[in-house]
């Protein structure tokens, strides 16, 4: 799909097993975005959405369009319901189900905002029923999965608990914390994500997941600088307190009742059983203070609904820093934890003090920057922003692409199975994701490792 989404909102989709109304929504955001109410525009926003152009797409568009004269852009619900008893998409989920091998959304498409004050037209959600029916939840399991009260934090270990933790250590680092959501709370993370959070805007600085940015388009805005500098933000995701995901959806226009229970979805208190478990890593600091982040209310790092909360949670922190790089001249950009800076003259030549100014401003906004990661690459040596160099123009590193280069040669020569040395499922798509990667970057580079890809025999 191309045209049909030119000015939409894309989000990747990563739930494997939808379920049949979900994948209506999916559908209707897709025909909303449309940039014309016509078939062929219809079929083509159906087979973004899908992965393919499905067969059953074509009649299923002709009888949306039969029931509709015009796109109901002020009416997605109906639109949905339309999806959901057309008999051609029930056929499709009656096989799909015969199959075990359920309908995937692949991605979905949220309708460009108008609104001035944030962006988009929000979904109206006047309290806790209309919050609920958005997540197709009853009211009691929408403040089960909310948790308020944190009884899950106290509970005793059992399949009832929302979340399950794993640790992963870091040599010479302070471990990390994954919290995974289970399937049902994960499900309204996931919707929560695609109706509502991808509708208000980050910072212009934010280019992680963000639909239409991603790390090139961040390294893109530092090529060709006198001096490029890098930070990272240390336990990134546990800094970001409820209270602050709290006031964004305040900020956003939601009542006080639908924004402390969005917060308690999207958040999480980790119990004390699993802090004891903490493995070793780290300075002692370090260790409290990640332990301290974690036993409060914080974005869990693991929930999908998380990395866009922080991109919105961290607007004051990125303006504030996007201020202290125009008054030096400098260009900033960030990416998820990423910070990155550049710029000639004055700031290319007191980069200290540039960064004792950046590092201010983090620490007065509730977050630290990680000292063994902080760079100042000049042009004399490789400039890289989240590893991709940006000396002249944007490019793969040579690193990566000899790398991508000699798995595919000796694919070709003993074959894939010998080079899938994770047990990659798909490791086809899996080696045509990073020669994709490598095409956007440096389009030469690509092409080359695309046409000895052709030559695999799988």
């Amino acid at each position: 799909m191309t045209d049909a989404v030119t000015f939409a909102t894309r989000v990747l989709a990563r739930k494997p097993h939808p379920l049949p109304s979900a994948v209506a929504a999916a559908l209707a955001d897709a025909f909303l975005a449309a940039d014309a109410w016509t078939k062929n525009q219809l079929i083509d926003a159906g087979a973004f959405v899908m992965g393919a152009r499905r067969r059953w797409l074509v009649p299923l568009v002709s009888e949306v369009m039969s029931a509709f004269v015009r796109p109901p852009a002020d009416a997605p619900r109906l639109l949905t319901s339309v999806i959901l008893r057309s008999p051609d998409f029930r056929e499709a989920v009656r096989k799909a189900d015969e199959r075990r091998s359920p309908l995937r959304i692949h991605h979905h498409v949220v309708r460009p905002s108008t609104s001035p004050d944030v962006g988009g037209v929000l979904p109206s959600i006047d309290g806790i029923p209309d919050l609920a029916s958005l997540l197709d939840l009853d009211i009691g399991q929408l403040q089960w999965f909310a948790d308020t009260k944190h009884w899950n934090r106290r509970a005793r270990p059992g399949p009832l608990h929302h979340y399950r933790y794993e640790w992963r250590t870091r040599p010479g680092r302070v471990p990390r914390l994954l919290e995974v959501p289970e399937q049902r709370l994960r499900r309204a993370q996931r919707t929560l994500l695609s109706s509502l959070l991808a509708l208000i805007p980050a910072n212009d600085a934010a280019h992680g997941f963000i639909p239409g940015r991603s790390a090139a388009t961040g390294a893109a805005r530092h090529v060709a600088s006198d001096a490029v500098i890098s930070l990272d933000l240390t336990t990134f995701f546990a800094r970001v307190a409820a209270a602050r995901v709290y006031g964004t959806l305040r900020q956003s226009g939601y009542s006080e009742s639908v924004a402390h229970t969005i917060t308690g979805l999207c958040t999480n208190a980790v119990p004390p059983r699993v802090l004891a478990a903490m493995p070793s890593g780290g300075s002692p600091d370090e260790r409290f203070a990640l332990r301290r982040a974690l036993a409060a209310s914080h974005l869990p790092q693991g929930a999908p609904s998380s990395p866009m909360l922080a991109n919105l949670a961290i607007r004051r922190l990125d303006s504030r820093l996007s201020g202290w790089a125009d008054a030096a001249g400098a260009t900033y950009t960030r990416y998820a934890d990423d910070l990155a800076f550049s710029g000639s003259g004055v700031f290319a030549k007191r980069p200290d003090a540039f960064i004792r100014g950046v590092r201010r401003i983090i620490e007065d906004e509730g977050h630290s920057a990680n000292p063994r990661k902080t760079r100042v690459r000049r042009q004399g040596v490789r400039q890289t922003v989240t590893g991709i160099v940006v000396n002249q123009r944007v490019n793969v590193s040579r690193a990566d692409y000899d790398r991508l280069k000699a798995t595919i040669h000796n694919c070709v020569v003993h074959g894939p199975q010998t080079q899938n040395h994770r047990g990659i499922d798909d490791f086809r798509a899996h080696l045509l994701g990073r020669i994709s990667w490598v095409e956007s970057l440096n389009a030469q580079r690509g092409g080359r490792v695309r046409q000895e890809f052709a030559r695999i025999r799988w």
